[in-house]
């Protein structure tokens, strides 16, 4: 597919379907977001986002991750979920909020195995303190529009407004011509069984357990 910051979102024939159910989507972060003070932080989660926040201003929602699904919270958001089975390759889902005025300084995935989506949910005004800089080019959220880029190239963002921002935060399997897409998903499928994934998972159980009273009841598969 070439090696640019942003992709054109027609590139995929999935995707005007995928978009379609926005408006339903929105209506379940909404939802989600009259609790938002018990949302975790991301580093809660994940540790390996660790190094690029560490107050409670990045929040999550997760709902899958490298094979691994949260059922409690797509039960919760059933659009979302048949929104999101609608996406070929799909390894990581979730709401993603950053609280008014926080940044995320520039930083790298580590893999580009994958594409990365941004669904614009709740986007403040103005746009132009409101946005994403993937390498050299600069972009801001709308209600409704996607985003799809190459995370391994350096990005930031930053939310320079006093109000809440969130989107649908998804990673899908590259296209790639055989055989490098072969030996793309056996990396990918290596990166489940990964420590930190692991680790994610577990800390993601711990949460909903809190969160939804279930006692030691398994909730993610």
């Amino acid at each position: 597919m070439g090696c640019t910051p942003f992709f054109d979102p027609g590139r995929f024939p999935w995707m005007t379907a995928f978009r379609g159910s926005w408006h339903e989507v929105l209506d379940e972060a909404e939802a989600v977001m009259t609790d938002r003070e018990r949302l975790p932080a991301f580093q809660e989660i994940s540790q390996e986002v660790g190094y690029i926040t560490q107050d409670r201003d990045w929040k999550t929602f997760m709902l899958a991750g490298y094979g691994l699904k949260s059922r409690r919270n797509l039960e919760r958001c059933p659009a979302t979920a048949e929104a999101l089975r609608r996406i070929p390759g799909l390894k990581t889902a979730f709401c993603s909020i950053l609280e008014p005025g926080k940044r995320l300084p520039p930083h790298r995935g580590p893999y580009n195995g994958v594409l990365r989506l941004h669904l614009g949910l709740i986007v403040p005004d103005p746009p132009e303190r409101c946005w994403i800089r993937v390498a050299g080019d600069r972009r801001h959220w709308a209600p409704g529009e996607i985003l799809v880029f190459d995370d391994s190239l350096e990005h930031e963002v930053h939310n320079d407004t006093g109000e809440v921002r969130v989107i649908l935060f998804i990673d899908f399997v590259r296209p790639c011509r055989w055989p490098v897409s072969w030996l793309n998903r056996l990396v990918l499928l290596a990166a489940r069984l990964s420590p930190l994934v692991r680790h994610a998972s577990r800390n993601q159980r711990r949460w909903e357990r809190d969160y939804y009273g279930i006692g030691n009841q398994e909730n993610i598969g």
